[in-house]
């Protein structure tokens, strides 16, 4: 994600024989500070849930029924805060890969005494396969995803049709996808993949203005000053 810290370390193979899929993100390892490191040991069993190929109880999980909005690399984990602060009445699941951004959403859950929000540190599609049931999950929110903008690298774009149907599927009827990117031909991509998925109805006329629930993140605010574009798109579920 465009927002991390991290730096690339390691990249993985583009095949993963285990999944028989292309991942969409590389091994990342930042630094972890010694603040987002305490955060970690000290809120991570209380927040973090461990990956498992078992379905949750969202309602077990939150210790109450509401509904449940999942965040698909949420980077160092700002936005999520502020939204999930902002939407007391909903449940918040943000999944991310990178321990920097896992331990600085942490210390900021510490810091506000969120309650509506859990984390888990692994790959979002393994995540949603394995963890999330059909028809359990009121939104989804990918934000600013890697966009692999070289043409070699376009096939490992998240946005892409299957993980879409996938994504279809864990949605009640009337929840929402929202996704939004700073690079035009992504913008482009997720607009013709999102527009021919059957089972989802845009919200706008082609982009979506940006809901007055995602704010601006500092990097989209030094692009816009630069005269780079954002784009956001809202789909709905039939």
């Amino acid at each position: 994600m465009n927002d991390q810290s991290a730096e690339l370390t390691s990249r993985p193979p583009l095949y993963d024989p285990t999944e028989r899929r292309i991942r969409s993100f590389v091994t990342r390892a930042g630094r972890l500070s010694n603040a987002q490191a305490k955060a970690i040991e000290t809120f991570g069993s209380q927040y973090c849930l461990p990956y498992a190929k078992e379905v949750l109880n969202l309602e077990q999980v939150f210790g109450r029924h509401a509904p449940t909005v999942l965040e698909i690399g949420f980077g160092m984990g700002d936005t999520t805060a502020t939204i999930a602060a902002a939407m007391p009445e909903t449940n918040f699941l943000g999944v991310e890969v990178h321990t920097p951004g896992v331990g600085n959403l942490l210390k900021v859950i510490g810091e506000t005494g969120l309650q509506n929000l859990r984390l888990i540190q692994h790959d979002a599609f393994e995540v949603i396969t394995h963890m999330i049931a059909p028809e359990t999950l009121a939104g989804v929110h990918i934000f600013f995803p890697d966009p692999w903008h070289k043409a070699r690298h376009n096939k490992r774009r998240l946005i892409q049709p299957p993980f879409v149907q996938l994504l279809v599927s864990r949605i009640v009827s009337g929840g929402y996808i929202h996704c939004a990117t700073d690079w035009q031909d992504y913008a482009e991509q997720m607009l013709a993949v999102l527009g021919a998925e059957p089972a989802l109805l845009n919200t706008a006329e082609g982009y979506a203005p940006r809901p007055a629930y995602r704010p601006e993140t500092k990097f989209e605010k030094r692009g816009l000053r630069l005269g780079h574009g954002v784009w956001d798109l809202v789909y709905r579920k039939r």
